[in-house]
């Protein structure tokens, strides 16, 4: 069985996106000249340009009718937002009889959440309470306490030689249990294996740590690779709360520190963003969408109530579109809690691979820097282009699994159709589209 619940896709394809032209035909009356008295002209659209707005919509409007023809499946929706210097514009292409999404719809963001696990870190390390070069065996500064535990069932391969920095950029080799299969699952990820035998489950970072050290499974030695990890952001959540429990001098969660210190009241730029760890807290607050899946079978189900506690730090959040295009371009700029120095540190330390991805954050050509996200039928873009000073957010509630061997070529299509509207929409509006 294929995990439906990866929350990255690392793969692209790519397919050429039309442009769309239109030739606007007005009749019209002018009085005082005869020779103009009743007559049709073409419109030069340089001199009448069709409305932005109407620009932006009828370019993701065309992404999705393609995407619908190339699937021959209904795509519920696709949505953008875009905010250039001056203007934000909005776009929800739907299908007929379905209701539009806003700008405060609520969605599963997915891996955006390493964004803000990277901020988190980052953030930390402005303030001086980690050192994010340590290796996560060091102690936090002013304790005596390490940053992961000291106990055999955190004796995960190659420890001693992971530092905090390889965990965010993805240069550890800590084995993605999430995603990748695991000895004894049925060819399964630990987390899809479990979870489709009881959606109940609460998972814990340590049985996903056990995981690593029962079947020693590792990538490659420390700094000598980069492979995408969920289960290294796991890791970095848990060091988010021992540090923030070692500062505050009582228990805290990862949940409990990006609301203190990132996205709440208290923060510098407040976003409405939930990281659910509970197995039993799986409902989207209203207005929310729910996706829509198709399974290799054929077999058609859509998702809104999720159990997120085996994506802590990594993949658990749900927001709006609007809050999430805030977050990034404030953040992005410098604006939010961290400052520019700290901003450039993320958006390029120890960055390696293309797209180059540093710490918690990826950059995309001709769309800026931030994170996507898949997780149970969502499909999430949040990016900041600090060359042209636009932020975008563009989402998709729709997976399509049942073409290729693993559901990999109509999955691809709904994740590049994704990507395509973002271009669509950048185009639109006379910024650099589609590389």
């Amino acid at each position: 069985m294929n995990s439906f619940f990866f929350t990255h896709y690392r793969k692209r394809s790519a397919f050429s996106l039309t442009t769309i032209h239109t030739i606007f035909i007005r009749c019209f009356l002018v009085g005082g000249m005869t020779s103009l008295l009743f007559g049709c002209n073409v419109i030069n659209l340089d001199d009448h340009p069709v409305p932005a707005t109407q620009r932006v919509q009828e370019a993701v409007n065309k992404v999705r009718a393609d995407l619908e023809k190339d699937l021959q499946k209904e795509v519920p929706s696709l949505n953008v937002l875009i905010q250039t210097p001056t203007q934000t514009y909005f776009a929800s292409s739907v299908a007929a009889g379905r209701q539009p999404v806003t700008p405060n719809t609520v969605y599963r963001f997915a891996s955006v959440t390493k964004n803000f696990t990277g901020a988190a870190i980052m953030k930390m390390y402005q303030d001086g309470w980690l050192d994010y070069k340590a290796h996560v065996n060091d102690l936090i500064p002013n304790t005596n306490l390490p940053y992961v535990p000291n106990t055999p069932d955190w004796n995960f391969p190659y420890k001693s030689q992971i530092t905090i920095e390889q965990l965010l950029n993805h240069s550890a080799g800590v084995f993605d249990v999430d995603n990748d299969p695991v000895p004894g699952y049925n060819g399964e990820s630990f987390v899809n294996y479990v979870l489709s035998r009881d959606s109940t489950h609460q998972f814990t970072a340590e049985e996903m740590i056990k995981q690593l050290i029962d079947h020693d499974l590792k990538y490659f030695t420390p700094g000598n690779g980069q492979h995408y990890s969920n289960t290294g952001y796991v890791i970095l959540s848990r060091i988010i709360e021992r540090v923030y429990s070692a500062r505050s001098g009582s228990a805290k969660t990862y949940a409990d520190y990006l609301y203190d210190h990132i996205t709440g009241p208290a923060s510098r730029v407040p976003v409405p963003v939930s990281f659910p760890y509970r197995a039993n807290d799986v409902q989207l607050p209203q207005p929310s969408v729910a996706s829509l899946l198709w399974r290799p079978s054929g077999k058609l189900e859509s998702f809104g109530r999720v159990n997120m506690s085996g994506h802590v730090g990594e993949g658990n959040g749900y927001s709006t579109m609007a809050a999430l295009n805030t977050y990034v371009r404030s953040l992005m700029r410098g604006e939010n809690v961290l400052n520019t120095h700290t901003v450039e540190l993320m958006q390029t330390e120890g960055s390696t691979a293309k797209p180059t991805y540093a710490l918690g954050t990826s950059l995309f050509a001709n769309l800026g820097y931030g994170h996507n996200g898949a997780i149970a039928g969502y499909l999430t873009l949040v990016v900041y282009d600090p060359t042209i000073e636009v932020s975008l957010v563009a989402m998709l509630p729709f997976w399509d699994l049942t073409q290729g061997p693993n559901g990999d070529i109509s999955f691809g299509k709904c994740f590049n159709a994704m990507y395509d509207a973002s271009y669509a929409a950048r185009s639109a509006l006379g910024y650099p589209g589609k590389p």
